[in-house]
């Protein structure tokens, strides 16, 4: 373990990875990075399986008993995903244990084209869940309007969800306020809410690149590559204040764990920024960095970790939006192209993963 990643794990940010394989898995790679890098989670997304497909032969094996049993694409994918992700859990299962549920976390995805689908979704979520059957295991449920209640739906039955596509103040008050509502329902169905957990992964890197576009179009290049930073440090006013209310002190004293943001898209898109600026300037207390591997490495070898980088800079970042305004950025405008694209995206790693997982077993008959 690096004194970086040292430092950052102390300052209350826990540290997850951004990536999956069954290479990495079989090699023991995730565990020696939970040993030695502080590492205490792990997500995945389709385009993570289908680069870890196309690579190597680690699931040859499992692709040929696919064949001879003759199924099917869509099935396949299930079959595949929840093979990794339980085996994740498992190794994760110690940490998980060690912090009394609130780490040792692996999320897992629903099918990313049903996220205009409500009852599709909850339907996809309940059966993952049933599939990988671990405790540790979070669903993955996309912050679109129609997963709102989704993920209501899913926390009720006692499903533990990590809601991605965040990009929005709005809609982050909106994905807190669903998980309340999930609480309370399995509250009143007499679940334990202790086991019952939740991460909203708010995305940084993409709001820049977004936004920091139309300032060049605007001509305002010397606000550019603030906006990322910026928009997090406010959700974290935002959930200071919602997790200080009655409604949540309510959840609390019935044993309720905080819905602890997550920055996602940490990698940096534009060369010019620091490698680590997405690790540097979010460190706050009872928060989630989930980083690429090149994220992590970077961290662990040059990161300055001076301690809490988010709440003392609310000014600084309401006086950037303020800025962006005046400079003709419509916020309102670029969150919805991002949640409309970030849905599109996802559905097309997708149908990618779909079209890999078509070869290889095609590869195999």
């Amino acid at each position: 373990m690096t004194e970086n990643l040292n430092r950052l794990s102390n300052a209350g940010v826990s540290i997850w990875l951004d990536d999956v394989s069954r290479e990495r898995l079989r090699s023991g790679n995730l565990e020696q990075l939970v040993k030695e890098k502080n590492v205490v989670g792990v997500t995945s997304n389709p385009t993570i399986f289908a680069n870890a497909l196309s690579k190597g032969d680690a699931y040859d094996g499992q692709l040929r008993d696919l064949v001879v049993r003759g199924v099917g694409v869509d099935e396949a994918s299930r079959a595949i995903t929840t093979y990794d992700i339980r085996w994740a859990c498992d190794v994760l299962r110690p940490v998980y244990d060690r912090t009394d549920g609130l780490d040792g976390r692996v999320s897992l995805e629903v099918d990313p084209r049903l996220a205009r689908n409500t009852e599709a979704t909850i339907a996809e979520a309940k059966a993952l869940w049933w599939q990988v059957d671990r405790p540790n295991l979070m669903i993955k449920i996309p912050a679109t309007r129609e997963g709102l209640p989704a993920i209501t739906a899913a926390l009720a039955e006692g499903i533990s969800v990590n809601v991605t596509l965040i990009f929005s103040l709005e809609r982050y008050g909106e994905v807190v306020d669903a998980y309340f509502a999930g609480l309370e329902q399995a509250r009143d169905k007499g679940l334990d809410l202790h086991g019952i957990s939740s991460v909203a992964s708010f995305f940084v890197s993409r709001v820049d690149t977004e936004i920091d576009k139309r300032l060049e179009k605007l001509g305002r290049g010397e606000l550019k590559s603030k906006a990322g930073v910026a928009n997090a440090r406010l959700a974290y006013e935002l959930y200071e204040q919602k997790f200080s209310s009655p409604r949540w002190q309510a959840l609390a004293e019935a044993g309720a764990l905080p819905q602890r943001p997550l920055w996602a898209s940490t990698g940096v898109k534009d060369p010019a920024l620091p490698d680590t600026l997405y690790v540097t300037e979010l460190v706050a207390a009872g928060t989630v960095n989930t980083l690429p591997e090149a994220t992590l490495d970077a961290a662990a070898d040059h990161a300055e970790i001076t301690g809490d980088t988010v709440t003392g800079a609310y000014p600084d970042a309401h006086a950037v939006f303020a800025a962006l305004k005046d400079a003709g950025v419509d916020y309102d405008d670029v969150v919805r192209v991002l949640e409309d694209e970030g849905v599109e995206k996802f559905a097309t790693s997708w149908n990618q993963l779909l079209d890999t997982l078509k070869g290889e077993l095609e590869d195999k008959a």
